[in-house]
């Protein structure tokens, strides 16, 4: 038995989460649509406000008035982060694929075609990597880390997962049935891709405001992902301590048969400083395991990642 999936009419959905974008959200709105215009294709476009409290809430809703392609606008009640905010996005989106860019004016909207040549190709993602990335330092050491981590834990290896400029075939994303309890993250998609190509974007300087991904939260973001490749974390933890046992347990029985040694004699200082840098591990390892703990906790209580205080979306009965 074949089962067959409805298609929908609209190929792209534009999902934009946008976190104090007063200055910029009509200039991109301008550019992302002559754009997709120009490609040809069908498009909706939705826009999440994350809880900016400026005016970027009354400029989308201006914009919804005036272009009938922008199918929904999401005001959330405060800021819960953009992966929260591109959930509340996808929960709405029709089409047969998903695009996601940012909306500060740092990733360009005129690039957006040679993301969907690529996507032409068969690909289930197409991902866009900053060339010339326009950031401070203190964003691209945690990002480095991150693409890092992500790297191991999704088995994909993307050069730039921190760049929201990506091109996602819908079924893909709809299978995580995501929403409030259950957000979208990048590494859970990538990794049950099967196909996943880079295409360089370009990359500007924030024209306007600061970016929300301050070091903290990308701090933040980078221990999220290490908690969830925890099961592999583990593993290799118990590879190494089963190797260095394996080579301890030699040593000691070496040391009745021969005079040679595998190291030198161990010394009173040395082992002070082996005790300190266990320690140090155990509590790194232990604090993982309680991050761990305290989010299947919390899970428990299913708090909602994001609430919708309003909703602006077209064809509602």
């Amino acid at each position: 038995m074949v089962e067959e999936n409805k298609k929908s009419d609209i190929e792209f959905s534009v999902v934009i989460s946008c976190y104090y974008e007063e200055k910029s959200i009509c200039e991109f709105h301008h550019r992302l649509k002559e754009t997709l215009e120009i490609t040809g294709r069908s498009y909706e476009i939705i826009f999440v406000n994350d809880g900016s409290t400026d005016g970027t809430w009354e400029k989308l809703k201006e914009i919804y008035n005036e272009d009938e392609r922008v199918y929904a606008i999401i005001n959330l009640y405060r800021n819960a982060g953009q992966q929260a905010g591109v959930t509340a996005g996808i929960m709405e989106a029709q089409g047969r694929a998903i695009i996601l860019i940012d909306s500060d004016l740092q990733l360009a909207p005129e690039d957006l075609p040679k993301l969907i040549e690529k996507y032409d190709e068969g690909y289930d993602i197409v991902s866009g990597y900053r060339i010339q990335r326009q950031d401070s330092i203190l964003r691209k050491i945690p990002s480095k880390i991150a693409n890092w981590i992500m790297r191991k834990s999704s088995g994909m290896p993307l050069t730039d997962f921190g760049c929201t400029y990506k091109i996602y075939r819908a079924d893909l994303i709809r299978a995580f049935e995501y929403g409030p309890y259950n957000i979208f993250r990048t590494t859970d998609v990538v990794s049950r891709a099967g196909r996943c190509v880079e295409v360089p974007v370009q990359h500007f300087p924030r024209p306007y405001g600061k970016s929300g991904y301050t070091f903290w939260r990308l701090w933040q973001y980078n221990m999220d992902n290490l908690v969830r490749m925890s099961p592999r974390l583990f593993q290799w933890m118990a590879i190494l301590c089963l190797f260095f046992g394996f080579l301890f347990f030699i040593r000691i029985v070496s040391a009745f048969f021969w005079d040679y040694r595998i190291m030198k004699e161990i010394t009173p200082g040395f082992i002070l400083n082996v005790i300190v840098f266990s320690l140090l591990v155990i509590i790194g390892i232990l604090s993982i395991i309680g991050e761990f703990a305290m989010r299947s906790f919390l899970a428990l209580y299913r708090i909602p990642a994001f609430i919708i205080r309003e909703k602006w979306k077209r064809n509602e009965k």
